[in-house]
């Protein structure tokens, strides 16, 4: 168990470093995404401690509560979807400066990121899935999609997942 503590803070605990030390040198930039990040992460942990509590697991709720990496993978993967959607919406409303604003966001949270995938590995673990489940057209993308995502899950993009899975499925 102190093993898995340890992992635990690893991420939360990087980025709570990062933060302070985005106070100190007074990078204002770094500082609110990194507080934005932070809120998320605690916020999702109270989500996580009031299931935990409705399940009537009251013992070690504060231990249980932590989110271990790859929960806060999602969350940070949450965080940059949102950034690249929202900067979309803003180039398509003629506020590029805004756009440029959220992508630089999203760029910024990549660094806590594993290490990205290549579209090729992709393209081989898809065909792998569509060999596996069987499926025979794009109206069965679902299927495919609920094998592939577990395994790169924050590793790579869902877009650009689906989008494979579609070109893949259309041959």
């Amino acid at each position: 168990m102190e093993e898995q503590k340890v992992k635990i803070m690893s991420l939360k605990q990087q980025i709570q470093d990062n933060l302070r030390e985005a106070m100190k040198n007074k990078d204002a930039f770094a500082l609110g995404v990194l507080r934005m990040v932070a809120t998320s992460v605690k916020n999702k942990e109270i989500e996580k401690r009031m299931k935990l509590a409705k399940g009537g697991e009251a013992e070690k709720l504060e231990e249980f509560s932590q989110l271990v990496d790859e929960e806060i993978i999602g969350v940070l993967s949450t965080e940059i979807k949102r950034r690249k959607d929202a900067a979309k919406e803003f180039e398509a409303g003629g506020r590029p400066e805004l756009a440029e604003k959220e992508l630089k966001e999203a760029e910024f949270l990549m660094k806590y990121m594993p290490e990205q995938i290549s579209e090729d590995e992709i393209r081989k673990i898809v065909v792998e899935a569509i060999q596996k489940t069987g499926a025979a057209g794009v109206k069965e993308i679902g299927k495919v999609m609920g094998v592939i995502m577990p395994q790169v899950k924050g590793k790579a993009d869902g877009g650009l997942v689906n989008k494979i899975v579609k070109e893949e499925l259309e041959k």
